[in-house]
């Protein structure tokens, strides 16, 4: 990709902006920058890498309203999820402050004498983010944030569809950089391209860690050429979350937490709710209940405070939703909604519902628009195993309120995703908690809770502090 990238809104096809494309040599210089920056980055102390990440925070409370708007304009999301983005930005820079005094090794009891070892974490290196179009910003920060106080450089190549949100995400961080007053130039840079684009950081020797966030089929690609180098990767790839309804279940919250969950984003997310497992002896309760609520959601322009369900992306995002319901009703399913809504520009859909017979190769495909397939199951266990039998396992969740359920689906035996919730959809996350999943969706981690040491290198150091040499496991080598 060379040239301007234009940036064309979900909302009304209007262009609302361009930027320049970085060529290769543009990527290569601002990968050398990142390399110096790092240099020195890396022998500031930890809680003074924290205050310009307390700045950065500071900065995005200051210019939320503006960025979540960009949000909206440029991915189509609704405006609270928009400015519920911007939010997330704020919260893993909080979580970051206050890991800057936190990133701890351990003390470990030496078999010598007068010996000790010590855990310790030093900065990685330059990190590479790709991140996606579905959310712009939010997925930068989760992992720029905690890359900044580990001590690393970063470079972010964002979806060639949501440049604009990238380019005025970097103007915010640039106000935190101005009143922090010392931070090295090529701290934090961004590079706008393609596939092309994203390839040559993959490549590049002095990357020390790629967090790809996308498709299953990108993040193999990923994985195999930073496999020629053995650069570290961490992937957040497809999902295909499911929710469990057993017959304890509270069905009025669980209508609400299907919407939400299968609707959201307009079905854009990685942990949106694609499959609906529930009992046979209250689908015939619930279902009703769904097709109401699908038919009640206003769908439409997401700048309306009203509205709830915004566009989809792009014309191939629609055209991909159409085929997977013509092959869902050729596997005999019942298709409820799923029709385009108006003629104008834009990509607006009715969401769908889908009645199956059996969950066949469709359903265990990720489509990237707001599909919901329904199941019926009768034994407890054979809902389990619908569950886990897809390639993919980031979330899950189930309603019910018998108490043996909800332990055997958290158990090891139960979901083998990496997000299991009881009582509340599959989608959205707290930053404190690890976000990442399983099988096909990649193995990484982003967010909170140890997540850290992915951005750092472990080294153990011993310590003899006596008189003697003693060696390890008894042996002698007297010299």
């Amino acid at each position: 990709m060379t040239g301007r990238l234009v940036s064309i809104s979900p909302i009304d096809g209007a262009a609302l902006g361009e930027v320049s494309v970085d060529g290769a040599d543009a990527v290569a210089a601002k990968i050398a920058a990142a390399a110096e920056a790092f240099a020195i980055w890396r022998a500031v102390p930890a809680p003074r890498r924290g205050e310009l990440v307390r700045l950065w925070g500071a900065a995005l409370r200051a210019r939320k309203d503006e960025l979540a708007l960009m949000v909206t304009r440029e991915s189509g999301k609704i405006l609270s999820e928009g400015a519920g983005e911007v939010q997330e930005m704020i919260d893993i820079c909080d979580f970051a402050v206050g890991l800057s005094r936190q990133l701890h090794g351990l003390t470990i009891a030496s078999e010598r004498p007068e010996h000790h070892l010590i855990e310790r974490w030093h900065p990685l290196g330059p990190v590479a983010v790709i991140s996606a179009f579905n959310f712009p910003v939010a997925v930068f920060a989760w992992n720029a944030a905690l890359a900044l106080v580990c001590g690393d450089s970063v470079i972010w190549k964002p979806s060639e569809k949501t440049p604009l949100c990238a380019a005025l995400a970097l103007d915010v961080f640039r106000d935190a950089v101005s009143a922090f007053g010392d931070a090295p130039a090529g701290l934090m840079q961004v590079v706008q391209g393609g596939a092309d684009a994203g390839a040559q950081l993959v490549d590049d020797p002095r990357i020390a860690l790629v967090s790809a966030t996308g498709s299953t089929r990108m993040g193999k690609a990923v994985a195999a050429a930073a496999a020629k180098s053995l650069k570290r990767t961490l992937l957040e790839l497809g999902g295909n979350a499911a929710m469990i309804v057993a017959p304890s279940a509270d069905l009025e919250m669980a209508v609400r937490a299907i919407c939400f969950s299968a609707v959201g984003t307009a079905g854009q997310r990685c942990t949106t709710l694609r499959r609906l497992i529930v009992h046979d002896s209250i689908a015939d309760a619930l279902l009703p209940q769904l097709k109401r609520a699908y038919a009640s959601l206003p769908v439409g322009d997401p700048r309306a405070e009203t509205t709830l369900v915004g566009p989809l992306i792009d014309e191939r995002a629609f055209a991909a939703m159409r085929a997977a319901l013509a092959q869902a009703a050729a596997d005999g399913g019942v298709v409820h909604g799923g029709e385009r809504v108006g003629d104008g520009p834009g990509w607006y859909v009715r969401p769908a519902l889908v009645e199956m017979p059996s969950q066949t190769d469709i359903v265990r495909t990720e489509t990237f628009a707001p599909i919901l397939y329904v199941l019926r199951y009768r034994d407890f266990l054979e809902a389990i195993a619908l569950l886990r039998d897809v390639p993919q396992g980031l979330s899950s969740s189930i309603f019910t309120t018998d108490m043996r359920e909800a332990e055997t689906f958290l158990s090891a035996t139960g979901s083998d995703c990496g997000i299991a919730n009881v009582n509340t959809g599959p989608s959205g996350a707290e930053i404190g908690g690890a976000f990442g999943g399983e099988k096909e969706t990649g193995g990484g981690r982003e967010s909170g809770a140890d997540t850290w040491k992915a951005y750092m290198r472990r080294q153990t150091q011993t310590v003899n502090y006596g008189r003697a040499l003693p060696l390890a496991q008894g042996v002698r080598f007297d010299v």
